[in-house]
């Protein structure tokens, strides 16, 4: 008779910095991370580690950083086709000509190959798991997912209103948008090996009836499972709110009426928010996620400090391509803290240079992450019993020569280009630079035929820029 059993290999990645992020904020400079499949099982010192696991595997990191895995909790992947197509205009210029086109217009392979393109650019950066920010075929999404081998929370992209929709999307109903999300909770969730999570999403207040919002928060609730809104993206959203919907202030006001405010939101951006409005978000437990990049492209400047000292969990987020270009959160990292300490420099006469530093940023990145997307019982940390999702960052290269402040170093001097291994549930998804799941250039010579195809298809013609001969 076979056995049953399955053989779960035992890894010890010891000699490394390790900075577990755990609640003791616990950092050893000599330690080590055994991992059984998919599961850390020891962390420590390397020689503890070393004489308990004696006949693992071993991986000699030879003083290199081992992290958690960074979570991206604002990302479009189905829009990495599109990067560079919406730069220097304003926000309704950028959704209504260049964004609804180009999304209305994909087909289910198109956000697959995008999703694959977008996935290779987050692995480099040491993203392990990401939150889908709402787009089109999510099944196709959920296939590159399981290909790359990362973690996900997976959102449709849902509109049941508002002026300017391309016509594929203006005639769905509120009961339509709910029911085509419960399909893919039924399809999706917790495939890929438990991998990919499904979300209900809300693309925005201004394209969303009563009913919607409504419908949406209770789904959500009844499958226990998150809700991915743009809230108080920019200032005229607040003002659309106030005068539609009988409230004083905008759309945190009105969210907060219907009860929508839960524990379950993440809400992304949050640039035009009030006090009253972060201690809404606040008490009702809400996460936001902060995108530096796509914030000073054509929103502003988000309460970050202001959130944190209320309670908010804020992580970090990249958006998406045309709103940022950039799809690393190792950018966001350095932005955040850059832009933070210098935000109330004319309105206060002077900078902050004590706001949100290194290790607040990197709670932003992992811990505050995992918590973000519902998943910091298994990810967001390295402690035992969680998911062996973890980046090794080499600190030898340029630009973190010389290292004086580890901590430091990792916000203000990493770059992409010093991570050089990925594992995401156990499995090495990169390794010495080299994606181990997919065919880089393969992907990429695949996204560059779909997206011009794509451009083409959606009519989107871009601007004259200088005199290009």
């Amino acid at each position: 008779m076979a056995s049953t059993t399955t053989y779960r290999r035992l890894l010890v990645l010891h000699n490394a910095f390790i900075v577990t992020m755990d609640p003791e904020s616990r950092v050893f400079r000599r330690g080590a991370i055994a991992v059984e499949g998919d599961t850390i099982v020891a962390v420590g010192p390397s020689d503890e580690v070393l004489d308990k696991f004696s006949s693992a595997q071993l991986v000699d990191l030879q003083s290199q950083f081992l992290l958690p895995g960074f979570v991206n909790t604002h990302v479009h992947t189905s829009q990495q086709l599109g990067r560079g197509i919406a730069d220097d205009v304003d926000l309704l210029t950028w959704l209504h000509r260049r964004i609804w086109p180009y999304e209305s217009n994909m087909t289910p392979h198109d956000s697959y190959i995008s999703t694959l393109l977008c996935g290779i650019e987050l692995i480099h950066s040491g993203v392990t798991c990401f939150a889908e920010a709402g787009g089109q075929h999510v099944s196709g999404m959920a296939r590159a997912v399981e290909e790359l081998g990362l973690r996900a929370c997976l959102a449709e992209s849902i509109m049941d209103s508002g002026e300017g929709l391309p016509v594929a999307w203006a005639n769905r109903t509120a009961q339509q948008c709910i029911q085509s999300q419960k399909e893919l909770y039924k399809k999706h969730n917790n495939s890929a090996e438990g991998r990919i999570r499904i979300w209900f999403g809300i693309r925005q207040i201004m394209n969303s009836t009563d009913l919607l919002l409504k419908e949406t928060r209770d789904a959500a609730k009844e499958l226990k499972t998150g809700i991915q809104m743009h809230v108080a993206e920019i200032a005229s959203e607040n003002q659309h709110v106030a005068s539609t919907r009988a409230v004083d202030h905008g759309t945190v006001a009105y969210l907060e009426k219907i009860k929508f405010l839960e524990d379950n939101l993440l809400a992304a951006h949050s640039v035009w928010v009030n006090e009253g409005e972060v201690h809404s978000l606040a008490k009702a437990g809400v996460k936001v996620s902060h995108c530096p990049a796509a914030a000073m492209h054509m929103l502003g400047f988000a309460p970050v400090r202001e959130m944190l000292d209320a309670g908010v969990c804020v992580s970090l987020g990249t958006d998406g391509a045309p709103s940022n270009n950039r799809m690393s959160i190792v950018d966001e990292m350095y932005l955040a803290s850059l832009i933070n300490k210098g935000r109330d420099a004319f309105s206060k006469g002077a900078c902050d240079p004590t706001a949100l530093p290194a290790e607040t940023i990197l709670k932003m990145a992992t811990i505050n992450g995992a918590k973000s997307v519902l998943w910091d019982n298994e990810i967001g940390s390295l402690e035992i019993g969680k998911k062996a999702d973890m980046i090794v960052v080499n600190p030898s290269l340029w630009s973190m020569v010389p290292l004086h402040d580890c901590i430091s170093s990792l916000v203000y001097c990493m770059r992409s280009e010093n991570i050089v291994s990925v594992m995401c549930d156990g499995r090495w998804i990169m390794k010495d630079n080299k994606i181990l799941t997919v065919d880089e250039k393969e992907v990429i010579s695949m996204a560059k035929q779909a997206s011009a195809e794509l451009i083409k298809r959606a009519g989107i013609q871009m601007p004259s820029r200088m005199n290009i001969l």
